[in-house]
């Protein structure tokens, strides 16, 4: 029986999946093989020594001790894409409201309580206030082309936009998904100076905190509208402030404010909506409990954020699972520790992620005495051992 602590509140159509006659879940339960969270802010918690897997239904993973985990041969999941309709929907809704001025107009229409029949009379006097611009043969600026940037582009183009697109890292699985109609460059100058409207699709690392920046604005048309529903960090305020000022910059709508912006003429703040929808909650719960599943009945790694990706069918028999520092001579001491076991290797896949591998290893036995599993462990390099039984 597998053990899942909840943090938070996980969608139900997602726990469900796990089958009762396996799995056993609980927000407070001794000894979890696996956590599920959302934001829960996992820093200051004491990990326990069962724990196997954390499932973000997210994401973002700055709430998860990355580091922390891997030293302890704990494989961190996320679920990305899988939140990425909801985004795209609000980035769409951000680049409207920036182009006009909807809040506004809405706040200024319900002044007019009390006028009575004078009302229709007002609103048409009105609305000359509240003046904009159309989306439709503007040129939009999308940087990052992972899920959501790819679904903000092919959207945006149906509307009629001029997209144009910068990602030095897009994957040929995105690629293949990106409307033929958005055009792709190759350098961030050329995307910026021709955009109308920016739309940030990036994660947040040490490498982009601050990516746009003073260098950046100065790139752009005066004027220009920036959607930030990715992450805060990416922006850095006080070029943002001074963009804001001087023009550069006609209006910023960001998902996740803090004080310092909220404080800002023409930004648009917005509480971190982005993905906050019934289907994204859905498919974010889901997507995590099948990827916890997989991970805990065989040992296969999907969207992990630390460990490699690595899937192999079962083929009958003990799977071994061994996460090691990615060095030279490994695999032969696995084997030959297997070898003086009497065991004989079926199948095996090895993976490598940055300094740690992680090896999938099927033996011709329907059981592994547990003594393989201390000498695994005692070769210096290796820091996770699992045995699945069959």
């Amino acid at each position: 029986m597998f053990k899942i602590q909840t943090l938070n509140q996980i969608d139900p159509d997602g726990l469900k999946l796990f089958p009762l006659d396996k799995y056993e879940i609980a927000s407070e339960i001794p000894g979890p093989d696996a956590i599920v969270l959302r934001s829960y802010k996992m820093h200051d918690m004491e990990l326990p020594s069962t724990l196997k897997a954390v499932a973000r239904a997210g994401a973002g993973v700055n709430n998860i001790p990355i580091e922390k985990c891997t030293e302890k041969g704990i494989v961190v999941f996320n679920t990305p894409g899988a939140n990425a309709n909801a985004v795209k929907e609000a980035v769409i809704a951000g680049m409207l409201i920036a182009s006009r001025d909807y809040i506004g107009a809405v706040n200024w229409a319900k002044t007019l309580i009390g006028e009575g029949d004078n009302v229709p009379a007002l609103v048409e006097k009105g609305k000359s206030n509240f003046g904009g611009q159309e989306l439709k043969g503007k040129t939009l600026a999308v940087i990052g082309l992972g899920a959501i940037g790819v679904l903000v582009a092919n959207a945006a183009s149906a509307l009629r936009m001029k997209v144009v697109g910068y990602d030095p890292y897009m994957s040929v699985k995105h690629a293949l998904k990106l409307s033929r109609e958005v055009t792709w460059v190759e350098g961030i100058q050329i995307l910026l100076q021709q955009a109308d409207y920016v739309t940030i699709n990036v994660p947040l690392t040490p490498e982009t905190k601050g990516y746009i920046n003073k260098d950046k604005f100065a790139m752009m048309k005066d004027g220009v509208k920036i959607m930030n529903f990715a992450r805060g960090g990416l922006v850095d305020t006080q070029d943002l402030k001074s963009a804001l000022a001087s023009g550069k910059v006609s209006s910023y709508v960001t998902d996740f404010p803090d004080e310092e912006i909220l404080k800002l003429e023409n930004v648009i703040p917005i509480p971190h909506l982005g993905a906050s929808t019934k289907e994204s909650e859905t498919n974010c719960a889901i997507m995590a409990v099948e990827q916890v599943r997989e991970y805990l009945e065989n040992g296969n790694i999907i969207n992990s954020v630390n460990f490699p990706a690595a899937e192999m069918d079962r083929n009958g028999g003990c799977r071994i699972l061994i996460a090691n520092k990615n060095v030279p001579n490994m695999v032969s001491q696995i084997s030959s520790v297997l070898a003086a076991k009497g065991l004989n290797i079926d199948h095996m896949l090895n993976r490598k992620h940055n300094e740690i591998a992680y090896n999938i290893i099927d033996v011709a036995t329907d059981k592994v005495d547990s003594s393989v599993q201390d000498e695994l462990m005692a070769i210096e390099g290796i820091f996770m051992v699992r045995i699945i039984t069959a």
